[in-house]
């Protein structure tokens, strides 16, 4: 795999398709191009998943809610993106159980979600991980001790997915880059080439590690910037029929699992204004979220406030009533922006949460083919129907290369399932690690390594047999190792501590301390393995400790 600094140097020779923004749908863009034998680059100014691909609620599901809103071709979809997500990537998409209490009172009668549950499973064919059934109080007293039963009047079970919404993105981006495809991060576009017609044919791109600029020529230009799309587009022309997106920022809080215990995923409505959220077992860790409100600043600037957090607190306090959560309990949080199309009437009342989440492809006069919205459980394929539109624009203007063949991307496997075992025994993939480790590495380490980087764990283990020095924990007391470093720079385009702490792994969520006891270390490490100079190494420290700061931005409100 080229380091990030060699996908740099390759960037600049013309390609077929040039993808802007390295989120999970720019990502499954460049695997789906590059596996039809389109040449492509994918420029992200950032690292990959900076923005709303890493602060999701990373849930793969099929939108039970949306039912409410009859977007039955949503779920439909949804579901069976989830089962081809649990093919191609079964050691990152796994099955988690989701109870839904019904208390008396509720405009939702058991009856009523109980119907919907079977037209859930109908929806997915009856292919879910595992068919719903129905709880009495007293059994979900067994399955979730720390739920409240008072009123309760059953609780359907029901069965989604969770995943590293972080990691999906890089397995998807790496995978693009095993077939061809430039991948280069912190590479942010600055403007548009055009021909004298107007039309975009390409990208000059700054190194925003270095401030060295590159052009990228490229007769189809996608636009897959997120919450950034209306800013992406604005480059090229003003927006003189206003944004396409109305963006809502989603916030979640992390605490010890010890704090607030549950097994499964726990639905959760909110007892002020009825919003669904869930209460998420993450691990040692839970995770509460998430909120749902408009969000008109800049992107990448979104944070808890101290508003969203008691909000969650309130959520959770509903519903576990023995097990209240106090500000000194929450570990960290995130923020991200959900970048929503905006519903047709610019005059329109919709609440945030009623918001569409269907996307849209949209070819514009200069050319500039945008995706937007969706969600990301149906990356794969948003990213086939936007490849889908760029070969047509292709064609039309007689530069779509020979060759070209029908994606595969529903069957080829991302490349940490390369080998996973076709029952998905998670702990025979974790005893083989372990075996491998030669002894350097405990049997917790070595699960968080098969978890997090399937069979390619193997090989991350085996570096600690050679270097007992690279087994050394980034924090005393937790199955996170120094190989993971080595592994971020020299095999997925790590270039940050941020990029290693935040994304790489989930140190900055889990770890009492959000990882800051580990920087130092890391940095030193990323230092020797990238040759940065002292000024470079003291910059990417601060990035990361402002990076913490943001997440704990809310404290300052309690003072």
């Amino acid at each position: 795999m080229p380091t990030r600094q060699e996908m740099w140097n390759r960037l600049g020779d013309p390609v077929d398709l040039l993808v802007i923004g390295g989120g999970i749908t720019g990502a499954g863009i460049a695997r789906d191009a590059g596996r039809r034998g389109l040449k492509v680059a994918l420029v992200e100014m950032q690292d990959l998943a900076y923005g709303t691909s890493s602060r999701s609620s990373k849930l793969v599901h099929g939108g039970l809610r949306y039912l409410e809103h009859y977007e039955f071709s949503l779920v439909f979809e949804s579901v069976s993106e989830r089962r081809i997500l649990m093919d191609i990537a079964p050691h990152l998409v796994n099955p988690l159980g989701f109870l839904f209490p019904v208390f008396k009172g509720s405009k939702r009668k058991l009856w009523l979600v109980e119907t919907g549950m079977w037209l859930y499973d109908g929806l997915s064919l009856f292919r879910t991980p595992k068919l719903h059934r129905t709880l009495d109080p007293a059994q979900v007293g067994e399955e979730e001790p720390a739920l409240t039963t008072e009123g309760l009047s059953g609780a359907p079970l029901y069965y989604d997915c969770y995943t590293d919404d972080a990691r999906l993105t890089l397995e998807t981006a790496l995978d693009a880059a095993a077939v061809g495809a430039t991948v280069a991060t912190w590479a942010k576009v600055v403007s548009f080439v055009k021909e004298t017609t107007g039309r975009v044919v390409g990208a000059v791109v700054e190194d925003g590690l270095t401030g060295e600029l590159k052009e990228v020529r490229a007769p189809a230009v996608i636009n897959a910037t997120g919450p950034w799309t209306d800013r992406t587009i604005s480059m090229s022309k003003p927006l003189s029929t206003g944004s396409l997106l109305r963006p809502t920022k989603g916030v979640h809080i992390v605490v010890e699992r010890d704090k607030l215990p549950v097994n499964n995923a726990v639905v959760c409505f909110h007892p002020t204004d009825d919003r669904p959220l869930f209460a998420i077992p993450w691990e040692e860790c839970t995770y509460i979220g998430t909120t749902d409100t408009d969000f008109d600043d800049e992107p990448g600037t979104e944070a808890a406030t101290l508003e969203d957090v008691d909000y969650l607190i309130a959520a959770a306090a509903r519903y576990f009533p023995d097990h209240p959560i106090h500000h000194d309990d929450v570990l960290s949080t995130w923020a991200g922006l959900r970048p929503l199309m905006k519903p047709p009437s610019v005059e329109s009342d919709i609440e945030e949460s009623s918001v569409s989440r269907e996307h849209q492809i949209i070819v514009g006069r200069d050319g500039l083919i945008t995706i937007a919205g969706g969600k990301l459980t149906t990356y794969r394929r948003m990213a086939a129907e936007t490849v889908d539109t760029a070969v047509k624009l292709l064609r039309l203007s007689d530069q779509l290369p020979g060759g070209v063949t029908e994606p595969n991307t529903d069957r080829e496997p991302l490349p940490g399932a390369v080998g996973w075992p076709d029952d998905d025994d998670h702990e025979a993939v974790a005893a083989q690690v372990h075996k491998a480790g030669g002894g350097r590495i405990d049997i917790n380490t070595a699960r968080l390594l098969a978890n997090t980087y399937g069979m390619l764990s193997i090989d991350i283990a085996r570096m600690t047999a050679k270097d007992p020095e690279l087994a050394v924990p980034l924090v005393e007391g937790r199955p996170e190792v120094l190989a993971q470093v080595d592994w971020a720079v020299r095999e997925e385009l790590a270039a940050t501590v941020s990029d290693v702490l935040h994304r790489r792994t989930q140190v900055y969520f889990k770890d009492p301390g959000q990882g800051m006891d580990a920087a130092e270390q890391v940095a030193a490490r990323m230092a020797t393995l990238i040759g940065w100079t002292e000024a470079q190494k003291a910059h990417s420290l601060q990035d990361y400790r402002d990076d913490v700061s943001l997440s704990c931005r809310w404290r300052e409100e309690l003072k």
